[in-house]
């Protein structure tokens, strides 16, 4: 298994356990707290900003909240800005979920993501279906976003270049699956990311 997909090991989840996140109210909470009770799917998206992200995050809002409560899962969503970007970012994105700041980035390193970059899917690698934008259209989108929509987040987005990924965990401090993404378009898509978690999609 390559490290994009390593599980972490027992002490790599310990630390992340300890992590503090922080909710749009800027109370914080530890992330042992957030999948202490039940099977979580976790999504590390980039700066709040981040029109790719965006889009797979509107995809997970279409997740029927009825096929996670027959899973018994619930869906969290963390991002690497401040706090303050969270109810934009709901807003922009139609997720109504969990949601929550990691803005020292600590929980991300200490699940493995440490690589940053701005480039896309390589040329030869099929683009994901939640990328709906052309490249072009996707970065104009980015900066109207901030500029024209959220101009006083600016600066609370998050590292532009931090990557995300994708995780189930939990109950408690376990972990069934890991994804890292390697580039700014490389979520795994979210239908298999439900089956991976046995939530069934209508």
């Amino acid at each position: 298994m390559s490290l994009r997909d390593a599980l972490p090991d027992a002490s790599s989840l310990e630390r992340a356990s300890a992590c503090e996140l922080v909710d749009a109210t800027g109370n914080k909470v530890s992330f042992g707290s957030i999948i202490g009770s039940q099977k979580t799917v976790v999504v590390f998206v980039r700066h709040f900003f981040c029109g790719s992200c965006q889009m797979y995050v509107e995809q997970l809002a279409d997740v029927p909240q009825t096929a996670l409560d027959a899973a018994g899962t619930k869906i969290v969503v963390i991002g690497c800005g401040e706090h303050q970007a969270l109810a934009h970012y709901k807003e922009a994105t139609s997720y109504n979920g969990l949601i929550y700041a990691n803005p020292d980035r600590k929980l991300y390193h200490a699940l493995g993501m440490d690589k940053e970059t701005y480039k896309v899917a390589p040329a030869g690698e099929q683009t994901p279906s939640y990328v709906t934008r052309g490249y072009y259209a996707n970065v104009w989108y980015s900066i109207s976003n901030a500029i024209l929509k959220a101009p006083s987040l600016i600066g609370k987005q998050g590292n532009p270049g931090q990557l995300g990924g994708d995780f189930i965990f939990g109950p408690g401090n376990e972990c069934t699956l890991a994804h890292r993404m390697q580039h700014a378009q490389d979520h795994i898509e979210v239908a298999d990311l439900m089956k991976a978690a046995g939530v069934t999609l209508p």
